[in-house]
């Protein structure tokens, strides 16, 4: 029983040395962690500096304080969602594109000024420019019958020229 009641001092030297390694190394993590979370969500350096010594120097009330007051969304959340409202923007605008070449052109253009492609008409009675597959003016109402959008061909997509066996042979008949 003397040997126990001996090493007692022993082991509660132990036990107040590992408490107090695992005190220091949750308050330095504490203090670690809101600094990293308040450098990604504020760039004002005040504010990551108060909340850093708020919670070294109280702990767990500057934690619970931090927790509390920190701003909602990260920096990078902030950039996406505004990334997102604008994609949305842009969504909604729908930019006419060109049948012909893809270039983008305004709504009240009626030929492509790239490629010359007839994108829209003039309404007969109102003269306001209409798509091509409307058969009624929405501005007037006058009926107009619709027309086909063909796209210009490309270069490479260009009629083939005729062999010379054949342009002798059209020449000839010319003649």
């Amino acid at each position: 029983m003397e040997a126990i009641l001996a090493r007692i001092p022993f082991i509660l030297t132990i036990l107040a040395t590992a408490c107090g390694g695992m005190t220091i190394a949750l308050w330095g993590g504490m203090g670690i962690w809101v600094f990293r979370d308040i450098h990604a969500r504020s760039r004002d350096i005040l504010a990551q500096l108060l909340a850093t010594l708020l919670v070294i120097v109280l702990p767990v009330i500057g934690f619970m304080v931090y927790l509390m007051l920190r701003p909602r969304e990260t920096l990078a959340d902030t950039y996406e969602r505004s990334l997102e409202q604008e994609a949305l923007l842009q969504a909604i605008e729908e930019p006419e594109i060109c049948p012909g070449c893809g270039q983008r052109v305004r709504g009240e253009y009626l030929f492509c000024p790239s490629c010359h492609t007839k994108l829209k008409r003039a309404c007969p009675a109102c003269n306001k420019p209409i798509h091509l597959r409307w058969a009624l003016c929405p501005y007037c109402g006058v009926n107009v019958t619709p027309q086909v959008v063909e796209p210009v061909p490309s270069s490479s997509e260009q009629k083939p020229k005729p062999k010379k066996a054949e342009a002798t042979a059209v020449e000839k008949a010319a003649e």
